[in-house]
C-alpha cells in the first residue's frame, strides 16, 4: 500500500475522491476515537474537581476535533462530485 503522510509534499496532491484521503480520515477519527475513550476514562475516575474539568476540557477538544474532520470529509466529497 502506497502510504502518504501529512508531513509529505504529495499529500496536498491528494483528490478528495482516492482511497488514500478516506484512510487518512478513518485513521485521524480512529485516533481520535482512542484520545477520547481515554479522557472519559479520567475524566470519570478523577478523585478531584480540578483534574475532572482538565479531563472534560480534553473531552469537549476531542469533540470539536472530531467534528472538524467530519466538516473537512464533507467539504472534500462535495468538491469531488
Amino acid at each position: 500500500m502506497n502510504s502518504v503522510s501529512p508531513d509529505s509534499p504529495d499529500f496536498l496532491s491528494l483528490r478528495p475522491d482516492e482511497p488514500e484521503l478516506r484512510r487518512l480520515f478513518h485513521q485521524l477519527n480512529n485516533e481520535l476515537g482512542i484520545i477520547l475513550s481515554h479522557a472519559e476514562l479520567l475524566e470519570a475516575k478523577a478523585l478531584d474537581e480540578q483534574n475532572r474539568q482538565r479531563a472534560s476540557q480534553v473531552v469537549a477538544s476531542v469533540l470539536d476535533a472530531l467534528s472538524t474532520a467530519r466538516a473537512i470529509r464533507r467539504r472534500t466529497a462535495v468538491a469531488s462530485r
